[in-house]
């Protein structure tokens, strides 16, 4: 008797920064995704040899005609069109934006069911903008366009929308607004990550997921790190999409992928690391020990 051969894991492209030591960029984004069963096809905007906010850093920029390139040398393998889905992050360049959104034309046009998700790494409240001024507008205007899911933080929603976010009505508005700029032909969620609210629970910390077809709010204790662990945006990025992938369900995936994430920055807590650890709570990415529902929003 013979079984029905296993069914192939899912291919996603990941363009997103490296580091050798820590976990940032594509080193916060893969490992999450792998262990969710994703196959990882990572393409690097920079490789450094740790995150810049330390303060020194080695390494280098990579041109953005190396996107190109790489996805040439994928094609000639006749596997572009097995490419479920692209997800972006930290881009450093204005040619870099322009790369990635060419490189999600070429994915779409081999797949049209791709879905690209896109989280707009531009700054966040305490930092300010620490991208090149250029790029916000850049991001904007052909990123946002082409994105089926976006993932921008409380700050990023602020700065990509132009509206102030203090209370949930305002959030909402803000993501209603930018839902109606992404990809039309995809299902338009947006997720606000670090949303800390003048109307919320003290000491917690949220995540508000909005769709065309409903709004769910995710809630956790705020953990005191300080510093904010880097790598924190990125990991939740790629799990909340892994997930959504996973499932087809906003609410499901805004649950799982914070509950992970929760686990995770206990760990790294626990251990008193500046990174996150991502390793150690490997299996909490897959199924993590508490679970935190996504509310629905009337």
């Amino acid at each position: 008797m013979t079984g029905q051969p296993a069914s192939l894991p899912r291919n996603l492209l990941s363009i997103q920064s490296w580091v050798a030591y820590g976990h940032v960029g594509n080193a916060a984004a893969m490992f999450p995704l792998q262990r969710l069963g994703f196959e990882v096809w990572g393409m690097h905007t920079v490789q450094f040899s740790n995150h810049t906010g330390y303060g020194a850093w080695t390494g280098s920029v990579f041109a953005p005609e190396l996107i190109a390139e790489l996805l040439d040398g994928i094609e000639a393998r006749g596997a572009l069109g097995g490419c479920d889905g692209v997800l972006s992050g930290y881009l450093g360049s204005a040619g870099t934006v322009a790369a990635v959104v060419d490189a999600v034309r070429r994915v779409r046009s081999a797949n049209p069911a791709a879905l690209y998700c896109c989280d707009p790494v531009m700054g966040d409240v305490g930092r300010g903008v620490f991208v090149h001024p250029e790029l916000p507008a850049l991001i904007a205007a052909q990123a946002i366009a082409a994105a089926d899911i976006v993932t921008p933080n409380q700050f990023e929603l602020e700065l990509l929308t132009g509206m102030a976010v203090e209370t949930l009505e305002h959030a909402l508005n803000a993501a209603h607004a930018l839902r109606e700029r992404l990809h039309a032909g995809g299902p338009r969620i947006v997720l606000v990550t670090s949303l800390t609210r003048a109307d919320a629970p003290a000491n917690t910390i949220e995540t508000l997921a909005v769709t065309g077809g409903g709004a769910w709010l995710c809630r956790t204790p705020l953990l005191p790190l300080d510093p904010p662990r880097n790598g924190t945006g990125d990991a939740i990025a790629a799990l909340f999409y892994g997930q959504y992938l996973r499932t087809g369900r906003v609410d499901e995936a805004l649950s799982l992928a914070m509950s992970a994430l929760y686990a995770v920055l206990e760990r790294t807590h626990a251990a008193g690391t500046r990174e996150i650890q991502l390793v150690a709570a490997q299996d909490d990415l897959v199924g993590p020990p508490q679970l935190f529902a996504a509310e629905p929003l009337a």
